[in-house]
Formats: C-alpha cells, structure tokens, sequence
C-alpha cells in the first residue's frame, strides 16, 4: 500500500512537470490576444480553486465566501500602491496575511457551526465584507479603484503591451498552489483535514484537534485566494467591490473543484480547464443577444456533468484505473 501511494505520489508530480512544461509554450504557438487572456484567467482559477479546496474539500468546510478573501488581496495591493507608492509584491504578501488573519478571526465564531448553517454565515460575511467596501469612501467605496500605469515592469508587476508576463504569473501562481497542495495531502494536516471531513467525532476521539485543523486550512486557503485577488487587481488595472468581492467569485472559485472533483489534487484543475474557457467563450459569442443563452448552455453542462459523475470528473479516470487493475 504505502509503495503504491508514494509511486502515484511521483506519477503526480511528474504529470505536473509535463503538464507546466506544455502550458508554458502555449504562449509562443497561440498569438491571438483572446484566447491568452483565457488562458490567464484559466490559471488563475485553477489556483484560487485549489486553494478553495484546501478548506472545502479536504477539511469539509464548504465555504461560500471566498469572494471576501479575494476582495481583500485585490483592495490592500490596489491601496498600497497607489497610495503610498507601495510595489505589489508587497502588497499581495501583505494581503495574504491580512486575509489570513481575518480568517483565523472569522473562523473562530463560525468553526463552531455545523453545516449548511456555516455555508450560510460564510454567504453573510462576505456581503458584509461588500457593503462595507461599497461606503468605504478612502478606498474609492462604490466607484472603485483606477490603478495608474507607471511603466512596465516586473518591479511595478504592469505590462501594457504584452499579456506574456501575466500568463507566466499565472501559471506560476497556479504550479505553487497545486505543489503545497500536493505537499499538504500528505502530511499531518493533510490526515487530520480528511478525518475531520469524514467524522469529525471520531477524529476527535483519536487525538485530532478539530479545531486548530480546521483553523490551519482557513488560514493557508485566505492567503493563497488573496495573492490571487492581488494578481487580478493588477492584471485588470481596475477594481470596485463589485468587480472583486460580489458572490460570483466565490461560486467560480468552487464550482472548478466541484465539477473536477472536490476533495482531489487534479479536480480543480481540470474543472477550471474546461469551465472557465466555456464561461469566456459562451459569455462572448452567445451572451450579447441578451437572452441568458449563454447561461443556459454553461448550466446545461454543469448540470449533466453532475449527474453523470457524481463524484467529479477526476472520477473517470481512477475508474479507468480500476478497471485496468482487473
């Protein structure tokens, strides 16, 4: 057992390796401007999915409020910068732990609730987290952020006439995610995350702490959503609490490791491989007739997707394994 799981623990890191190999000379064969903005977004998804997972899928606390995370990494590197002269790598380092911190505060009333009543005060703290940042007149409240172009640089993190360097931030920010991951799975934290998820009573009754478990998952899943926020802030070069923080971020955060696979190393990553592109390309050719038809569609297919691979589409892979096994 353990030479089985240390050799599919190698055969992972090996198809991480080909796999960002492949991504990274993506850029030099697709020129169109379009389709690499997909691809960013793409990347950026996968690892603000990964990191959504760390709390919701491995530990079991389904979190509907990441947008709040998000929001905060965005608005302290927005703010840092173009109020103080601040760069945004300090800023994305800053909002991480910023967000960490607000976590481990907020996890400390809401860690005590049980299910979908915790979903709930999640869905609540995030649109108070946007209301605020809505009437907040120091941070632009409702008309947002207008980030200054100050040159391109890496120093500043601001290109204006190639989409290159955020491609490869991306994929970066997208290969660190999925490597702590990997590393989390594991270790102490990974086991004590999973037992908590499985039976959190009898976790308890085998010397895990509940409690610490799940407040480690909520801190390392801020910081990463955050660094995430700090990139599309940058990427963007505009924010308002509503291009940032509203609620559809925390579903495009979740729904990637659902569809993938919850509670799986590759299911947010496949996920965001294919619902991302379909959410730009349906959104852009089909969603300008006003009709909703491009939501339809995008719906339709998560929809069949669920119900024919209950447990993610990372699924039909592991059966094929077990199939070859026979």
């Amino acid at each position: 057992m353990n030479n089985s799981f240390a050799l599919r623990r190698r055969n992972d890191l090996i198809m991480a390796a080909v796999l960002t190999a492949a991504a990274a000379c993506m850029p030099f064969l697709v020129k169109d401007v379009y389709v690499q903005n997909i691809m960013v977004l793409t990347l950026m998804y996968a690892a603000l999915s990964q990191s959504w997972n760390i709390l919701s899928g491995y530990c079991g606390q389904i979190s509907l409020g990441h947008a709040l995370y998000f929001g905060l990494g965005a608005y302290t590197t927005a703010l840092l910068f173009t109020k103080f002269g601040v760069v945004p790598w300090v800023g994305m380092i800053a909002g991480g732990l910023i967000s960490a911190m607000i976590a481990l505060a907020l996890g400390y009333p809401t860690f005590r609730l049980g299910g979908h009543y915790f979903v709930i005060a999640t869905i609540v703290i995030a649109e108070i987290g946007l209301l605020l940042f809505h009437n907040w007149d120091w941070a632009g409240a409702a008309l947002g952020i207008d980030i200054p172009v100050r040159g391109d640089s890496w120093l500043k993190f601001q290109f204006t006439r190639s989409k290159l360097p955020y491609f490869y931030f991306a994929l970066a920010f997208c290969v660190v995610a999925w490597l702590i991951t990997w590393w989390l799975e594991d270790s102490k934290w990974g086991y004590w995350w999973r037992a908590v998820k499985d039976n959190p009573e009898a976790a308890q009754s085998l010397g895990v702490v509940v409690f610490n478990s799940k407040m480690g998952a909520a801190a390392v899943s801020a910081f990463l959503t955050a660094i995430g926020g700090a990139f599309y802030a940058m990427f963007v070069s505009y924010i308002d609490p509503d291009s940032v923080m509203s609620f559809q971020f925390s579903l495009l955060m979740a729904l990637p490791a659902v569809l993938g696979g919850i509670g799986t190393l590759w299911g947010p990553v496949l996920g965001a491989a294919i619902l991302i592109p379909l959410t730009e390309v349906t959104r852009s050719f089909i969603g300008g007739s006003g009709r909703g038809v491009d939501l339809i569609l995008y719906g339709a297919l998560i929809v069949a997707i669920s119900l024919a691979r209950p447990e993610g589409l990372v699924g039909l892979f592991s059966r094929r394994k077990k199939e070859t096994a026979r």
